[in-house]
This record gives C-alpha cells, structure tokens and sequence, in this order.
C-alpha cells in the first residue's frame, strides 16, 4: 500500500487530473446554482490556472493568475476606450496585454492572459453591456482564486506525504 501511496503521491498526470477534477466540480456546481450569472468564465479560470505538481507549480498557478488579472484588466481598458469594438481595439489590447506580461517577467503564461482579454472583449454579453466586463473580470478572478486554493492545498498535502514516505521534493 505504502509503494502503492508512493507512485500516486509522485505522479504528475494523477495530481493534475485530481487538481482539474476537484476544481471542475466545484466550478460546475457554482454554475448550477448561480445560472443568473456567467460563471462558465469562473469555471475556466479554475482550469486554466490549476498547475501540475512540480518543483515551481505553485510560481506558475501564481504567474497564471496575475495573467488572469491582468487581460482582464486590459479588457476593461479596452471597453472603457472604445465600446463599439473593432479589429484595431482588440490588437491594441493585445500588445498592450503582452507588454505588462514582459513587465511582470511573466511571458510564459502570457497566452493566459490573451485568452482572458479576448473572454472579456469577444464573448456575447448574456446581460447589461455596461456591467458584463466587471461581472467576467469578477468571475474570472473568483476562479483563479478557487484555482489557486487548489493548487497551494493539494501542494500543501503533497509535501506532507512526501515528507512522510521519505520522498524529495
């Protein structure tokens, strides 16, 4: 049992399936009970920051989520410019977006952010336009956070083990 504890408590694909599945759950769930909202980009962000285990998961679950915030953010800049969108808003927002990434020594990750920009500026908005940007922004930030909480207690529980079974970390 203990060998047995060993290989799961060391496998990349299990932690992450595990993470991804415990945060599905609880993104569908809130989905469910809140369909008033668009809590689908809640759901994605969980995913989208949730970091197998390794020696930097925490950094990168970290690094995803200021990527998160900070397309969202460029996002609401975007609208606040210029509501009527066109080709011109959205590749602005993108350098923009990949500019603060580069600041912030976060490229890696960058793509999360673009990916954040476009769910705020390109999605269809479900209610009033004027509030859509500020409900994503606070969506996807709630997921990332659900995501990170994740990520840091399953690490948390990880190393425990770990420490337990003798194994480096």
């Amino acid at each position: 049992m203990d060998r047995f504890l060993q290989k799961i408590i060391t496998s990349q694909l299990i932690i992450y399936t595990v993470r991804c599945l415990i945060g599905f759950v609880i993104g569908y769930k809130l989905l469910l009970a809140f369909p008033e909202y668009e809590l689908f980009w809640l759901l994605l962000s969980i995913i989208l920051v949730i970091s197998p285990e390794g020696k930097d998961s925490r950094k990168l679950t970290i690094d995803r989520v200021r990527s998160n915030f900070i397309g969202s953010f460029v996002g609401l800049f975007c609208l606040m410019i210029d509501q009527n969108l066109n080709i011109g808003v959205l590749m602005f927002g993108i350098v923009i977006t990949s500019i603060i990434c580069y600041l912030f020594k976060i490229m890696n990750t960058a793509r999360v952010a673009v990916v954040a920009l476009l769910i705020i500026l390109l999605q269809p908005h479900l209610s009033d336009i004027e509030l859509t940007p500020f409900v994503r922004f606070a969506t996807v930030t709630a997921g990332c956070l659900i995501g990170l909480t994740i990520t840091v207690l399953s690490s948390m529980l990880i190393r425990k083990l770990k420490r337990k079974y003798g194994i480096a970390y």
